[in-house]
């Protein structure tokens, strides 16, 4: 592989930090909320346009709570951040707040509440993370600062979720081999541990045709999250694809694939796959994934899942999933790991990524010891 290095300088975003709005101000506390986010972000040098670009990077999407319209991006440089102001205080966060986040094909989701001690901003991310800040009267620096440092990461990354597919698979790997054999049955066993949560229970919520559409975009719907990858050989990985149900991988290109290679210049990972089949894309975090096994050769095998350990080292910005900004973090926190071969990062608000020298050296260190639910902070 090339240096890792040269990964993280050719990799650079070369996109203006770019914002704008979409949507009404409807109420004083939208306005005051989103002029004050507004100025804060102009105070770190992004730059505010008056309408969409097609290669903007952050859209304040002011969604009404009782009609709430999406943004469609232009581009997948675009990150989208709903803003929904209620009239009342749920009792259940996310289940009020993650229709909004499928509704608007947002990345994330704040609700505006006023609550009893005073207005709150309550986030809800696409991996059911949610987490308050508080507003305290005579402190507007303090809270658009906390919001500034929560929103800031979707305008400053950049996503790698582009796939490359080349139909070179070798012939004898069509049906998979030993490695992906060991993906499978740790997929199984994660399943069988409870450790790969259904996504929230958007059939509950949408009609039929919504479903329809909001599976297409996000590739899930009673599938499961996480994923999971092992060394192939010097240079190539096998990986679970994206938007599979993980405690089922049965197909070569489809459900596992193999990753040979990062371009760059598109960014995109690149794939071999068997020529007979129409392969779906691979897992989001495998550009992450990609720059660990870079880094050292000595780990075999990685999974992620929503679930947390005690006593962690954890990323300390809130990157979406499929970023550079992310994979560089994790990677760096399993550099700095006493044995980055058998290193547990947590993912603020998130969940944990594991290395090990293989599937079942990683089962036999967190038996007993993993928490299903991941704190929010």
């Amino acid at each position: 592989m090339n240096q890792s290095a040269e990964i993280r300088v050719s990799t650079e975003p070369t996109v203006s930090e770019t914002f704008t709005t979409v949507g009404e101000l409807r109420t004083p506390t939208m306005q005051w909320f989103v002029n004050g986010l507004k100025q804060r972000l102009l105070a770190d040098g992004h730059v505010f346009r008056d309408q969409p670009e097609p290669d903007i990077r952050l859209v304040l999407n002011l969604a009404d709570a009782k009609n709430p319209q999406p943004y469609r991006r232009k581009a997948q440089a675009t990150f989208s951040t709903t803003i929904v102001e209620l009239e009342d205080e749920p009792q259940d966060y996310l289940r009020v707040g993650y229709p909004y986040l499928v509704h608007t094909i947002g990345n994330l989701v704040i609700l505006l509440v006023h609550a009893k001690t005073g207005v709150e901003a309550h986030f809800i991310t696409l991996e059911q993370g949610h987490y308050p800040v508080r507003y305290q009267e005579g402190h507007d620096d303090e809270f658009f600062n906390e919001i500034f440092e929560r929103v800031e990461p979707l305008a400053s990354s950049q996503l790698v979720i582009n796939n490359i597919y080349k139909p070179d698979l070798e012939e004898e790997l069509w049906n998979g081999d030993e490695i992906t054999e060991q993906i499978k049955r740790a997929g199984q066993k994660l399943d069988a541990m409870n450790l790969l949560p259904a996504p929230f229970p958007i059939q509950e919520i949408l009609t039929p045709r919504e479903l329809r559409h909001v599976m297409l975009l996000y590739g899930i719907g009673g599938l499961s999250y996480g994923n999971l990858s092992a060394r192939k050989d010097e240079t190539r990985y096998w990986m679970s694809a994206s938007g599979v149900n993980k405690g089922k991988l049965d197909v070569i290109g489809q459900d596992i694939l193999l990753v040979s290679g990062f371009d760059p210049q598109e960014p995109a990972m690149i794939l071999s796959v068997p020529p007979t089949v129409e392969p779906r894309r691979v897992s989001v975090d495998a550009i992450e994934h990609w720059m660990i096994y870079h880094d050292h050769p000595e780990v075999g095998a990685i999974f992620h899942v929503h679930a947390w350990m005690d006593g962690i080292a954890s990323t300390e910005i809130n990157y979406p999933c499929g970023t550079i900004q992310l994979a560089r973090a994790v990677a760096e926190l399993v550099r700095q790991a006493p044995d980055p071969s058998r290193a547990i990062i947590g993912l603020k608000n998130h969940g944990v990524t594991i290395t090990g020298t293989s599937m079942d050296e990683i089962f036999e260190r967190i038996e007993g010891k993993i928490i299903p639910h991941v704190p929010m902070s």
